[in-house]
């Protein structure tokens, strides 16, 4: 068991080093010790004032930061995945943005149409069919792909994409969190629902699921660390994934959903040396549990629970934080946790 727990605590150490082995010194010193509208305040003085880049400069961009990792002459389209050489040209692709421009900034002047860090290439035919649609699962397959699906307000796209997607959409939301008082001072949002307008987009419980399920990998690593060559300022949520959680959820309570009042949850001991024990009141019934490491990786998993009250092991990890995501009646739920 100690060369197991060893073992654990080694990989996780390698893997935040390779995660932050290229951040500039002292990029982040700012939002240093900061959580909730605090953090996301912190975040939006480093990540602001970019170099603005234009329209047509995308096109050059485009290619370089979301070039094939298994052929350096051909980039990836997003939603499809499909790689295709660098000589292409629109038709052949066009430019997404993924958070839709006619959400807060459709004008060519405004700084987020042409921000790189959430625009990318894209089927044309595809980029038309997901158009201005919400973020969430379900539908029916959109024609043209092989696992992307929508319907009449929202777009699912493709499992290997979704954590980039959702690292995309928190991006947008510090970077510009304004008055609306300039090119780059409208105020996005992100809710819990979907059928959005104006500024805000959806879903924001769907899109925290897909931030913990589909950790941060050496594809998004790679396109911060271009557009961060062309535009001069990163993605805090590729650096620093555990971020997202300390701005939904910085007192470690329950409240990715907190407008469903009726239901409370109890996590108990926290922090916790051996067992954990989730208890849901009003009958509720606890559907699945998944437990994150700062660094967004999956270390456990407890499905098809159908109870009101569930306990688990946790002497097998490594001490520290994690986060915890709960579902139950149809909605996700974050806990931080700490391990003694």
């Amino acid at each position: 068991m100690m060369i197991k727990r060893f073992s654990i605590f080694i990989v996780s150490v390698l893997l935040i080093q390779s995660l932050f082995a290229t951040i500039p010194d002292g990029y982040y010193d700012a939002a240093e010790g900061k959580e909730g509208e605090a953090l996301k305040g912190a975040l939006h003085d480093i990540v602001a004032g970019h170099t603005v880049k234009t329209y047509s400069d995308l096109w050059t961009i485009l290619k370089e930061s979301d070039e094939d990792p298994d052929n350096s002459d051909n980039f990836i389209l997003i939603y499809t995945g499909r790689s295709i050489p660098k000589s292409s040209v629109y038709p052949d692709f066009n430019r997404e943005h993924v958070w839709a421009k006619s959400h807060g900034f459709p004008s060519e002047s405004d700084y987020g149409y042409t921000d790189a860090h959430h625009v990318r290439p894209c089927d044309v035919d595809v980029n038309s069919a997901r158009g201005n649609l919400d973020f969430d699962n379900g539908g029916s397959l959109v024609s043209g792909t092989t696992d992307c699906y929508s319907d009449a307000d929202s777009w699912e796209p493709r499992d290997e994409i979704k954590g980039d997607i959702a690292r995309m959409m928190f991006y947008m939301i510090v970077r510009y969190e304004g008055d609306g008082g300039s090119s780059d001072d409208y105020d996005l949002e992100l809710v819990d629902y979907v059928g959005t307008s104006g500024v805000n987009f959806g879903k924001l419980s769907t899109l925290l699921e897909w931030h913990n399920n589909d950790p941060v990998d050496d594809i998004d690593r790679h396109r911060n660390e271009i557009v961060y060559s062309y535009q001069h300022n990163r993605n805090p949520f590729i650096d620093h994934p555990e971020y997202v959680n300390y701005i939904y959820n910085p007192d470690g309570s329950v409240g990715v959903n907190n407008f469903v009042e009726e239901i409370n949850i109890k996590v108990f001991p926290n922090p916790a040396k051996e067992k954990i024990s989730v208890e849901l009141d009003n009958g509720t019934l606890l559907n699945s549990i998944a437990v994150y490491s700062l660094i967004g990786e999956k270390v456990l998993e407890y499905s098809n629970l159908n109870s009101s009250l569930f306990s688990f092991n946790v002497e097998q990890l490594p001490k520290g934080v994690y986060f915890m995501q709960l579902d139950c009646l149809d909605k996700t739920y974050v806990q931080k946790i700490m391990l003694k």
